[in-house]
């Protein structure tokens, strides 16, 4: 029996073995847990198909190689970290306070941004010279979003650039030092962090709003995945 060649690759395609629920955002899912738990080298396809009670060629319904999986993990950490802020950054704002708040919501919302995701990644990136250069090259991109938020503002160009390095870089810090303070205390500091970074007091009611804001994101019932 000849087979149709205008027929779709993907009807083609055996058909997946074992668990037929696990899904691709199953499999990608598990292997961001996986690399943030345990680290690049321990996302493998025999390792995550066990866990999954899959086969080890139901991979292959969603993914081309492990390097495809790799590829993809990179891609979901680039499209959630790099570009809330970037997009924050970008965000029209009455002040430059107000601005910079816009920003802050990244670093108290991890559904904008996965501190745990972004250090998994930095560690990996210490491993590949390619992975490496990404994440620099994302840097780059987060600390340029802050940059021509401040300039939207007026701020000189070399200020402006400094500026956005201090206020990307401590907040990467205080990550990496795994500090750890109830939310109230560290929005009760944002008044205090803003004069820092911008060197202008924020607007009346900017802080009461950013904070409300924030403590109904952490919430149990607080909304996710906000854009």
């Amino acid at each position: 029996m000849l087979t149709d060649p205008t027929r779709d690759e993907s009807e083609r395609r055996p058909v997946p073995s074992g668990n037929a629920r696990v899904t691709r955002e199953d499999w990608l899912r598990l292997a961001l847990e996986t690399l943030v738990c345990e680290g690049v080298e321990a996302v493998r396809i025999l390792t995550l198909g066990q866990k999954l009670d899959v086969s080890r060629s139901s991979f292959y319904w969603y993914f081309k190689s492990r390097q495809d999986l790799l590829d993809q993990l990179l891609d979901h950490w680039r499209n959630n970290n790099t570009r809330f802020i970037v997009e924050r950054a970008a965000r029209p704002a009455p002040s430059i306070t107000q601005a910079a708040l816009n920003v802050f919501e990244c670093w108290l919302d991890e559904s904008l941004f996965n501190p745990r995701l972004d250090f998994a990644v930095r560690a990996w990136s210490r491993q590949s010279a390619e992975v490496h250069r990404i994440v620099m090259q994302e840097d780059d991109a987060r600390v340029g979003a802050i940059c021509a938020m401040f300039r939207r503002f007026g701020y000189e160009e070399t200020d402006a650039f400094v500026r956005a390095r201090v206020l990307y870089f401590v907040q990467i810090g205080y990550y990496s030092l795994e500090i750890a303070e109830p939310m109230q205390d560290r929005l009760s500091l944002a008044p205090a962090y803003l004069r820092c970074h911008t060197g202008r007091d924020a607007l009346e009611g900017e802080v009461e709003a950013f904070s409300e804001l924030i403590l109904s994101a952490n919430s149990p019932s607080g909304a996710t995945g906000r854009s």
